[in-house]
């Protein structure tokens, strides 16, 4: 799987400290609604490829006004068809909202009609609250980490990957048969904590380190994943991902503008109040307390804002200080036609492959 895994189709990452890539999560801005938010995906989608970034990923979010992303499979196909060579995945699907088949099924159509262009990235988060767990039919309570693992082994048994199952096992093949069977698909396994990583460790797997949502435990998420690998059939040594916030623009004050848009968004959801992106009007004008501004600086403080030089120096220090094979960008930024700006800056500063989707 490492071949798998690195191979881009473009391997030309220009000056960046890594291969640099693109999670979209479909935001919803307060002044626009779901359809707008998907089509500017799919513009995204094109522009991240013209410009030479190495994959776009897409998330699964259920119930949750920000995001219009609730199926990654039906959006990942559409995307798969507008663009030539960009890679595509999930960022990703929740594995603890599905039966194991579904997925290897769903990503199996899709890696046989676009072959070597799909990524899985599974996580283990439901992505909604606990009435949205409920609707989608599993179980209130976590069924743990052990579980997870044990479904995630699922998932790499009916893809063909490491052992397989064991002999006797009711999903073997001559008793469940995966069609189209998507034999060498990448699996990568997300996490904000340490018990991804451990997972991803334990499975020999590639781990991307959601530094997005909880800057503060990446490094021991980083550090048990290294400790704990152990290598399989796919991958022989550790391979990371790191995932981080960046706002880019012409201007420190005009990218900070922006970036403040999701602190505010994170402190309404701590108060029970889940809202659409803020625009940065919005959050310019809201009268925070004290505590709450706290708060919301230490959020912004862990992303990468700023011109493209800041950015430049940010995106440095993250890969120095992680180590990260590759860097996947997250752009929480209001307005589309800034946020297009912010990849385009990004992709201009480290003379990335722009053409290579042409």
């Amino acid at each position: 799987m490492r071949d798998t895994v690195m191979s881009t189709g473009t391997e030309a990452h220009g000056s960046a400290p890594a291969p640099l890539s693109v999670l979209d999560l479909s935001v919803v801005g307060e002044r626009a609604g779901a359809v707008e938010a998907l089509t500017q995906t799919v513009a995204l989608a094109q522009e991240a490829e013209r410009l030479g970034y190495r994959r776009l990923w897409v998330a699964e979010h259920h119930s949750y006004p920000a995001s219009a992303s609730p199926a990654p499979a039906v959006l990942l196909a559409h995307l798969a068809a507008v663009t030539r060579r960009i890679r595509l995945g999930s960022g990703g699907v929740m594995l603890i909202n599905h039966a194991p088949l579904v997925i290897v099924e769903q990503f199996g159509v899709l890696d046989t009609l676009y072959p070597g262009r799909i990524d899985l990235g599974v996580g283990r988060a439901p992505g909604g609250l606990p009435t949205v767990a409920q609707a989608l039919r599993r179980p209130s309570d976590d069924p743990g980490p052990d579980a997870f693992e044990a479904q995630m082994e699922e998932v790499l048994g009916f893809l063909g990957a490491g052992p397989g199952f064991p002999a006797g096992h009711p999903y073997r093949r001559d008793q469940v048969h995966v069609v189209p069977a998507a034999t060498g698909l990448p699996v990568w396994m997300l996490g904000s904590g340490t018990t991804g990583a451990r997972v991803a460790a334990r499975l020999g797997l590639p781990f991307v380190a959601a530094h997005h949502i909880n800057a503060a435990q990446v490094s021991r998420a980083i550090e048990v994943y290294r400790e704990e690998f152990r290598p399989s059939a796919t991958l022989s040594e550790p391979y990371l991902m790191v995932s981080a916030n960046v706002v880019c623009a012409g201007t420190e004050a005009e990218a900070l503008a922006h970036a403040r848009s999701r602190p505010l968004m994170l402190t309404l959801a701590r108060q029970g109040k889940l809202t659409t992106l803020p625009s940065p009007e919005t959050a310019a004008a809201y009268p925070y307390t004290d505590e709450e501004r706290q708060v919301a600086e230490e959020l912004l403080a862990s992303g990468v804002h700023g011109t493209p030089d800041q950015v430049r120096a940010g995106l440095t220090e993250l890969r120095e200080s992680t180590g990260a094979d590759e860097l996947m960008l997250v752009s929480m930024i209001h307005d589309f036609p800034a946020r297009l700006r912010s990849l385009t800056l990004v992709a201009e500063e480290f003379a990335l492959d722009c053409g290579s989707g042409d």
